[in-house]
């Protein structure tokens, strides 16, 4: 947990008003010593926390030097935090009536659309989608984005979110669910709460929050264009929202891992839990070889076993069979 630098101090700052917490008052050249730095950036850091009253200089007395020393936190971040409520109501003000204006001075474009340009806005407009939420986010997605260090990635905000209680649904597309990464970021976001869902196509990546804005991902053609556009509250909301609806009701729902391995009815062959975890990760999306390699067997084996599965319940797709297998309550 890093609270300081939350609210948008560096580490420096953090770390300096720890250790003014944790060991008492020193002098500036004390600090900075502890810190490993320089005097003028421990001087720095010093003006930082003293313009929040995190911490206060003690002027020299005689031959004792001037110390700094750290202040109790409660009573300067609950001022903070009030002005930052303050500055947040009347941006939201400022957004409206902006909004009001332009609509009246640009009757050609829809004021409840927005088209987000940057990669650096699209990141912060999905994030306020989980720090919003108060009641649910639904989601279509086709893959998460990939991180900078190349690793798929839960997104910023979503596991918070679902430990505030915040209701999470999501349909994804199967293919990339064959991704062993973006199966383990799937199924860590299903153990924390959220009800995911799969299908064999979707046709773009969006996200809801409540029902005040939606974030939709354009498709392009080269992924440095990436654009996403927001939506609040509208007909064509209303129409996504129902989109969305549509997707979930056709999909196939995504248990935890435990679930699927562990339950107590299954499909009646040998080997019942290596068949329940064979229907999980074919309602993944896996191929017949990334089946084959989890279990441990064959790829022959891996299709004669849903062919067998198939016949039990009359599906003539795979795709039929993961709905129906979910029906007969083996996922």
């Amino acid at each position: 947990m890093h609270p300081l630098q939350a609210i948008g101090l560096p580490a420096s700052a953090e770390r300096a008003y720890l250790v003014l917490v944790e060991g008492g008052a020193l002098t500036p050249a004390g600090l900075a010593e502890v810190l490993e730095t320089t005097s003028r950036e421990a001087t720095e850091v010093v003006a930082r926390l003293s313009a929040l009253g995190l911490v206060e200089t003690v002027p020299r007395d005689g031959d004792t030097p001037t110390t700094v020393r750290a202040c109790p936190p409660a009573a300067p971040l609950g001022n903070l935090a009030d002005e930052r409520a303050r500055q947040a109501a009347a941006l939201r003000e400022s957004s409206e009536a902006l909004s009001r204006f332009w609509r009246d001075h640009r009757p050609d474009s829809a004021g409840y659309v927005e088209v987000v340009r940057t990669t650096a806005a699209i990141e912060a407009v999905r994030r306020r989608v989980h720090d919003e939420a108060t009641r649910s986010v639904r989601a279509l997605s086709v893959g998460f984005s990939i991180a900078r260090s190349g690793r798929v990635t839960v997104l910023d905000g979503a596991l918070e979110a679902m430990a505030d209680g915040i209701e999470y649904r999501v349909v994804y597309r199967a293919q990339a669910l064959s991704d062993p990464n973006m199966r383990e970021v799937v199924q860590t976001c299903v153990e924390a709460g959220e009800q995911a869902r799969v299908l064999p196509d979707l046709p773009l990546s969006l996200a809801i929050c409540d029902e005040e804005f939606c974030v939709v991902n354009i498709p392009v053609s080269r992924p440095r264009q990436a654009h996403a556009m927001v939506v609040r509250r509208s007909g064509l909301l209303d129409a996504l929202i129902g989109v969305f609806e549509s997707y979930w009701r056709l999909g196939v729902p995504l248990p935890a891992q435990d679930d699927a391995v562990g339950a107590d009815t299954g499909p009646s062959l040998n080997r019942p839990d290596e068949n329940r975890q064979l229907l999980m990760y074919l309602s993944s999306g896996l191929t017949d070889e990334s089946i084959a390699r989890e279990l441990g067997i064959s790829e022959r084996t891996v299709a004669r076993r849903i062919s067998r599965l198939q016949e039990m319940v009359g599906a003539r797709t795979r795709f039929q069979l993961g709905v129906q297998a979910t029906r007969h309550g083996w996922l």
